[in-house]
């Protein structure tokens, strides 16, 4: 750890002209993050040749944002990874912003930086222009370049000669017919290049042999779609009285729900110091690494296995949302800010939608004695980004509900990836999805990181089992189960898979916290999604996502231990994540502990996923389950919704 010397004037100057923070854990502002560039440029340590992977907010220490009052003064630092663009290496600095100085350094020379939104283009003006992966492209018929469509994948770890000590990615081909044409129908397949992002050259063109290009058109834009399918008539979602959230210095505040939403390059959104009624849920919570396996040994496609948070950053391929498309109803947008390679800032507008919507019933009980009915409707708050990550569009939604459900989904869209195959032979690995056009089969894993405070920080996890009673004096008619709960004491013990023949669940207790009837206040981690890995864990891509062979880990709160397969995913080797975190075998009951949970999709794909998938959705809830007395939301007061009238559909 280095104290560097203080930066004068500039770095204060830059810092006056930050949007105000009102909050410790609020996300940098362009202010702050133009002032730590300064910083950092100001350091012996940045030259020319100097890149910004990442600037985020240092988060300061609970302590810290525990004491926090509003009009409290903020002490302000950052995060900072720094690469240089001719050489692998990566230097991990922190930045205080409000001292206008280097805090430490540390330089990863073997480790890699994300593949920055920046490089994509050049990388396809890098392999259109190489002559190898020209002469492949006239094999296959396609003379004109300017037609190919090239999508830069992560290179992944597999001991290739040749690819040693290198920054890498390898990119798959289509090919576009003309202007907005879907090119995800015309895969150029078996032909691949390596790109070296350090020195911008091709240093390898693979070539599996020659499939015929499938050319059959399957569109989705509108204009280039035939259609005579009526449109819906609107439904209209207003709130003519206001909304029921609001923003006040830097807290978001719904019903009896607190929190503070940020955002950054990496995990996108994140949410922080949940509460309900005041008292405390959740310290921290975000998605912190998906990895998407594909299942085919085929050509170049057994290196599909990108980390797309990991490797790319799913906060910087955040979409700007579009009123009454992509958000419904009574909005309120938030813009991010983010840094580019070269320290400028760059700012998504709209990249983060705010709103309230109806849920359905809430509760209801009619006394059939008297016909008195007492009847509430449930509503949400709705806190939600949208990424495209290349083909796919990844939608992540956390809601709120007025019962004390926390409930966080994913929705994944977007275009399959495609490849060719001899029309009516897509192989075992695959489902053809138009004539000579296949989609493999593949999963969707991801990893919340969940840094839980129910009542407190002082918590334990308790995983519940059900079984059935066996036969005998205690079961005379045979219907007798219970739920047994076991309290797990380390981290190595807390390494859990679900099973659904006991219906198996874990909770979070606080076993200093009593509700009414004597037993510890908790919150329930309802794992409705559970995924069964298929690659391998002793292979390249299985070590490198180590995470994925279990649903459940638990870890003693440690704040440099924030990703599930390693801080630096590019090439790793699959050190440095959740099985390194539990090998320690730390105490976790009654302690500060994170919950990471592992879920996701497996998709043999359908014919239906094309040529724009269908959403299709993956999450999980934490429930109270002994957090209340009662039903938290049984005062809600009655109402009727005077919009509501009947269609009088029938003729």
């Amino acid at each position: 750890m280095t104290d560097m010397a203080v930066v004068s004037g500039e770095a204060d100057a830059l810092k006056d002209q930050a949007c105000a923070v009102w909050h410790p854990l609020s996300p940098l502002a362009p202010g702050e993050i133009a002032a730590v560039v300064s910083i950092v440029r100001a350091s012996p340590i940045c030259t020319e040749r100097s890149r910004f992977e990442t600037i985020e907010l240092l988060e300061p220490p609970k302590s810290e944002v525990r004491a926090f009052k509003s009009g409290d003064a903020i002490g302000r630092a950052a995060r900072v990874n720094l690469f240089d663009a001719d050489r692998v290496g990566v230097t991990r600095m922190t930045v205080s912003i409000t001292e206008g100085r280097v805090l430490s350094q540390e330089h990863f020379p073997d480790q890699r930086p994300m593949i920055q939104l920046e490089q994509f283009m050049p990388i396809e003006d890098i392999v259109r222009a190489d002559p190898r992966f020209i002469e492949g492209c006239a094999k296959r018929g396609v003379t004109d370049m300017a037609r190919v469509c090239i999508d830069p994948w992560s290179a992944g770890n597999f001991d290739v000669p040749g690819e040693e000590g290198r920054h890498l990615c390898h990119v798959f081909a289509w090919l576009r017919l003309y202007e907005n044409e879907n090119f995800y129908a015309h895969p150029i397949e078996g032909l691949n290049a390596v790109v070296d992002l350090t020195s911008g050259q091709v240093i390898r063109v693979d070539d599996y042999g020659v499939v015929p290009i499938p050319m059959t058109e399957v569109n989705y834009e509108a204009p280039l779609l035939a259609s005579d399918r009526a449109a819906p008539k609107p439904i209209n979602v207003t709130q003519p009285e206001g909304v029921d959230f609001q923003i006040t210095d830097g807290v978001l505040t719904w019903d009896r729900w607190s929190l503070v939403v940020g955002f950054n390059a990496r995990e996108a959104l994140t949410l922080h110091d949940i509460r309900y009624g005041g008292r405390p849920i959740l310290y921290r919570a975000s998605l912190v690494e998906m990895v998407v396996p594909y299942g085919t040994p085929d050509n170049g496609h057994f290196r599909k296995h990108v980390f797309d948070i990991g490797e790319y950053g799913v906060g910087k391929l955040a979409n700007a949302l579009t009123l009454g498309c992509d958000c419904l109803g009574a909005i309120e947008y938030l813009d991010v800010h983010l840094n580019q390679m070269d320290g400028s800032v760059m700012t998504i507008k709209q990249a983060i939608c705010i709103h309230e919507e109806d849920s359905g019933l809430l509760w209801k009980h009619t006394d059939f004695r008297t016909e008195r009915t007492e009847v509430r409707r449930a509503r949400k708050l709705v806190i939600s980004t949208i990424a495209t990550v290349g083909n796919y569009e990844y939608a992540l939604y956390w809601y709120l509900f007025l019962d004390g459900t926390i409930e966080f989904e994913i929705k994944a869209t977007g275009i399959i990836n495609t490849a060719a195959c001899l029309p009516g032979h897509p192989g075992k690995y695959g489902t053809e999805v138009a004539p000579g056009l296949v989609g493999h089969i593949h999963q969707h894993i991801f990893c919340a990181r969940l840094d839980m405070a129910v009542d407190g920080d002082a918590n334990s996890i308790v995983e519940c089992n059900s079984y059935a009673e066996p036969e005998g004096l205690e079961n005379p008619y045979g219907n007798a189960f219970y739920d047994e709960p076991t309290v797990l004491k380390t981290e190595l013990a807390a390494c859990r898979r679900a099973n659904p023949e006991t219906m198996r669940y874990w909770k979070v207790i606080n076993p200093n916290a009593r509700n009414r009837v004597g037993a510890p206040t908790a919150y329930k981690l309802e794992a409705s999604h559970a995924v069964t890995p298929f690659v391998r864990a002793d292979s390249y891509s299985g070590r490198r996502a180590g995470f994925v062979q279990n649903h459940l880990w638990v870890t003693a709160f440690d704040p440099e231990e924030r990703y599930p397969a390693g801080e630096y995913m590019n090439h790793s080797t699959g050190e440095g994540g959740l099985p390194s975190f539990v090998a320690k075998d730390r105490p976790i009951e009654n302690a500060d502990i994170v919950l990471w949970h592992v879920f996701g999709l497996h998709h043999p794909v359908r014919i239906e996923d094309f040529p724009v998938q269908p959403c299709i959705t993956t999450g999980f809830k934490l429930m109270p389950t002994g957090f209340f007395d009662q039903n938290p939301a049984i005062d809600l007061p009655p109402a009727t919704n005077k919009a509501s009238c009947c269609a009088s559909a029938s003729s």
